[in-house]
């Protein structure tokens, strides 16, 4: 199954994919003082409540427009989920799409990933 988290300027939304289907969406305010541990024991308690099973996370994307909430983020990831995160915007993580803009590197993860889903939902060029 695969963690998304979706982090904005008001709310870290997170889902749980199994394949197409949503198997638990949770959401808490964003602050970037907030650490891993604390969202790592607030998810697991909510995938518990949910019977997602934690070890069922096979892998994790992450978008944020928050970067002083990143290094949380991928340490949640990587302490409690035992997954090496994608981060939308890396170098690494090709979004099947090309971005052409005059300075691609500022549009945030959340237009990205809002264009890449449009895409596959409608098509285009």
């Amino acid at each position: 199954m695969l963690l998304a988290i979706d982090a904005g300027n008001t709310n870290i939304v997170f889902a749980v994919f199994d394949g197409d289907t949503i198997k638990g969406q949770w959401r808490c305010s964003t602050t970037t003082e907030r650490t891993a541990d604390e969202l790592g024991v607030w998810l697991h308690h909510l995938f518990t409540l949910s019977d997602v099973p934690v070890d069922a996370i096979s892998g994790a994307i992450i978008a944020t427009v928050v970067p002083a909430a990143e290094f949380s983020l991928k340490t949640l990831c990587r302490r409690y989920f035992n997954v090496d995160p994608m981060v939308v915007g890396d170098p690494d993580v090709k979004l099947d799409m090309n971005i052409i803009m005059d300075r691609p590197s500022e549009v945030g993860a959340d237009r990205l990933v809002n264009a890449v889903a449009a895409h596959k939902l409608f098509g285009g060029p």
